[in-house]
């Protein structure tokens, strides 16, 4: 999303009507976002008010991976959350109860609000035999002042604290891919993935068997791709140079 649709809250230039031609011609596909602050909903609505209208179902976040992770672990079971109203809802939709008594699980998400507190409860819940999972590793996240620290950032934090590493359920790790194609009823071989990142959307791609598309409209430019030592399908400069 960020980097291929918009930019924060703007929208990088086509993104609108390459939507609109995939909607048009009727090809299925996601919007896939390592971000678990929002609900489909939420993020549905921030990209109208950019001009980008893409109904809820078609977008993806990490913490909906997580949460059908999760309940294909441990059904119905206990999560203690540090994270947000996407991540909480998605667990409750999958049945799982939260709970700081002796939780199965402590799931960090992206918060803007993170605290002392909570970092604190996590830790000492870890450290009592709850299982460590992270939405995402993303060490640092966008903001209009500047970058801002992410899951990854305070995911090393308690880490550190616990002696636990988590297990991180977004990208790269290619099981987000394939839940997102089987919520897509796609196969790799027919699945094309679209990304800003080298780091976390092409390896993805590439490691869940799709053709993967580099574009340079958001973090990774041709400079840095080179640098890899894997490679993108292709490279464009953004969405507005596919033809549907």
């Amino acid at each position: 999303m960020d980097g291929v649709l918009v930019h924060e809250d703007q929208p990088i230039p086509g993104a609108d009507q390459f939507i609109d031609s995939l909607e048009a011609k009727g090809l299925r596909y996601l919007v896939i976002t390592n971000n678990s602050i929002f609900t489909q909903r939420d993020l549905s609505a921030r990209l109208a008010r950019a001009g980008i209208r893409i109904p809820p179902e078609r977008l993806w976040t990490s913490a909906l991976a997580t949460a059908q992770f999760l309940d294909q672990q441990r059904p119905n079971g206990t999560a203690h959350v540090v994270g947000e109203a996407g991540l909480t809802t998605a667990l409750h939709d999958v049945g799982y109860v939260l709970s700081e008594v002796d939780p199965d699980y402590v799931v960090l998400g992206e918060t803007r609000t993170y605290s002392f507190e909570a970092i604190t409860r996590a830790i000492r819940l870890i450290r009592g035999g709850a299982r460590f999972i992270a939405t995402n590793p993303d060490s640092i996240g966008p903001s209009p002042t500047g970058p801002l620290p992410a899951t990854g950032a305070v995911a090393a934090l308690i880490s550190r604290a616990t002696g636990r590493d988590p297990y991180f359920v977004g990208k790269p790790n290619p099981l987000m891919m394939r839940s997102a194609l089987r919520a897509l009823e796609a196969h790799s071989e027919a699945t094309a993935m679209i990304g800003d990142r080298m780091d976390t959307d092409v390896v993805a791609g590439l490691e869940a068997g799709l053709e993967t598309i580099l574009v340079l409209s958001g973090v990774s430019g041709h400079d840095e791709a080179n640098r890899f030592p894997y490679r993108p399908n292709r490279i464009i400069d953004s969405v507005a140079d596919l033809e549907v």
